[in-house]
This record gives structure tokens, C-alpha cells and sequence, in this order.
């Protein structure tokens, strides 16, 4: 079964989403996001390793949706070849706090579907692994994330149309 849980068809559906980059720390990495007429979100930017950056993330808001009994989530992506990471954030945590995160290459120039198992997301704080946590119940999932990060400096653009989740 597929359970919708974020459609970028509108434009309204990004009003609650918002990008967070490495300035909060003294870097000098951009980001933005716009929605594209033709049905979708594209994150994009420039990434920067000046004063020890390296990350911009784009941040939903509260989600309307839980996923239930939720296996695996899907992204419909279009990328620019970089790899990225679904970000996963769980009740009784906070924004920055402890989360779940999987990574993700989507090919240059298509548009596909990156299957993202939940069992393959991984307890992380501020993108290092915690050791000796519980995996994720997806049902708790309460927002999500995707961010570029790793040393990938330049410019990056990833098309996003849909977060689903199957069970």
C-alpha cells in the first residue's frame, strides 16, 4: 500500500517549509526553494566549505500525515548527480535533535523513485551516527528534512514531487 505524504503539485504546499543552512554555524552556504509550474519543488543552491560549512537543508513543517505501518519511503526525485539525505525526525525529539537519515544519489536530469527502507535509516545527531538507539517507528515520524552535505561544495539543484511511504 502507498500513502501519500507530501504532494509539491501546488505551491501552497511549500508554505511550511523552510531552508536552514550552514550560516547558522558561520558558514556561507545558500539555499531556496521555489516550486516549479509544471508540479514540483526544486531545492537548490550553492554549497560552500568556507569557514568550516558545508550543509544546506530544506525542512518541512509539521506533517499532516503519519506514516502508517510504513517499510520503506519514497522519494519521486529528478537530481543533479549528488547525493543527498532524507532526514527523519520523530515525536518527543526536536528539529535538532536526534534523527533518522538515509542517504540518496538521484540521477542527473530524470525524474525516478528512490526507495529509502526504513530499517536503512539511522539514528543520527547533527549527522554523525548514535550508537545503541532503537530504530525508527515511521508512525512517530513528525517532520522530514533533505540535505546536502559531505564536502560537496558547489552548486546543487535536486526536483522533488512527492514523499510517499509504502508499507
Amino acid at each position: 500500500m502507498t500513502q501519500v505524504l507530501i504532494n509539491f503539485e501546488l505551491p501552497a504546499s511549500l508554505s511550511a517549509w523552510t531552508t536552514v543552512d550552514d550560516v547558522v554555524m558561520g558558514g556561507v552556504s545558500n539555499s531556496r526553494v521555489e516550486h516549479d509550474p509544471e508540479g514540483f519543488a526544486v531545492f537548490a543552491g550553492t554549497l560552500s566549505l568556507e569557514n568550516n560549512g558545508g550543509f544546506c537543508s530544506l525542512r518541512s513543517g509539521a506533517l499532516t500525515e503519519r506514516p502508517l505501518g510504513a517499510d520503506c519511503f519514497v522519494l519521486h526525485v529528478r537530481g543533479d548527480g549528488k547525493r543527498y539525505k532524507l532526514s527523519v525526525h520523530a515525536e518527543g525529539g526536536s528539529v535538532d535533535g536526534l534523527t533518522y537519515q538515509a542517504s540518496f544519489a538521484a540521477p542527473a536530469g530524470e525524474w525516478t523513485h528512490v526507495r529509502l527502507p526504513v530499517s536503512d535509516l539511522m539514528p543520527t545527531f547533527r549527522g554523525r551516527e548514535v550508537l545503541g538507539m532503537d530504530g525508527l517507528d515511521a508512525f512517530r515520524t513528525t517532520h522530514v528534512s533533505v540535505i546536502i552535505a559531505d564536502r560537496q561544495e558547489g552548486a546543487f539543484s535536486l526536483a522533488l514531487r512527492a514523499l510517499s511511504c509504502e508499507s
